[in-house]
């Protein structure tokens, strides 16, 4: 440990320390955070299965595999940034059930999902998961 001594060091200590404590709710002013983000990526998941399981292109199937794969994996960064960023303990208490709904909805935008399937009924599923996810992030903002 290094000790400084001296009045100086002192002066620079106060001119150094913050002059304003702030706290918020998110990381940023509440407003950038909105699960549309996650339900945009996750529409377009499902129109790149649709247009895949509609075309026998092969030069087109491998194209639409590797976006949809790109696609899936913001699906579920969107997610993640809304769960470990905007969500705090008390939404956790009021809404019990919603660690369990992004849980589920990384899951199915991930490999044994979306990212990692052709499956339309999936894309349906991980949609519905963000739309319930969307109805207690607007319920948030209310109050």
């Amino acid at each position: 440990m290094i000790r400084y001594r001296g009045k100086g060091t002192q002066v620079l200590v106060n001119l150094l320390r913050p002059k304003t404590t702030v706290s918020a709710h998110c990381d940023l002013p509440c407003g950038v955070y909105d699960p549309a983000q996650a339900r945009i990526e996750a529409e377009s998941v499902k129109a790149i299965i649709e247009k895949y399981n509609a075309n026998e292109d092969p030069a087109f199937r491998t194209r639409a595999i590797g976006i949809k794969e790109q696609r899936s994996q913001l699906v579920k960064e969107h997610l993640w940034v809304l769960w470990t960023d905007y969500f705090k303990p008390p939404h956790f208490e009021k809404y019990p059930q919603l660690h369990t709904l992004f849980n589920e909805a990384t899951k199915l935008a991930g490999a044994g999902g979306t990212k990692g399937g052709m499956d339309v009924e999936v894309a349906d599923k991980l949609l519905g998961k963000i739309e319930e996810i969307s109805k207690i992030f607007w319920e948030t903002k209310q109050g």
